[in-house]
């Protein structure tokens, strides 16, 4: 059984989405592998790996709206709450 290893490094800045579709698809094809088993591991402890069809870039807005209702930046105050 072939393995093939890499590292893609994707830097942000600040809450948000990232595309790296494109970083990985490209790595997969220039390992030639047709058929296979790709496991994506995210090293950072406050992210984490969302995997969509990206045919709606509203599906997205609404995502980061949702997560910022869920988990506001600012904490409140527990007077508000």
């Amino acid at each position: 059984m072939k393995q093939h290893v890499t590292e893609i490094v994707v830097d942000s800045h600040g809450p948000g989405m990232i595309e790296f579709t494109d970083r990985v698809v490209d790595w997969v094809r220039a390992t030639q592998v047709a058929t296979g088993l790709l496991t994506l591991h995210v090293k950072h402890t406050s992210a984490s790996l969302m995997i969509q069809e990206n045919a709606d870039p509203e599906v997205q807005r609404d995502f980061e709206r949702f997560l910022r209702q869920l988990v506001p930046e600012e904490p409140r105050s527990p007077a508000r709450q």
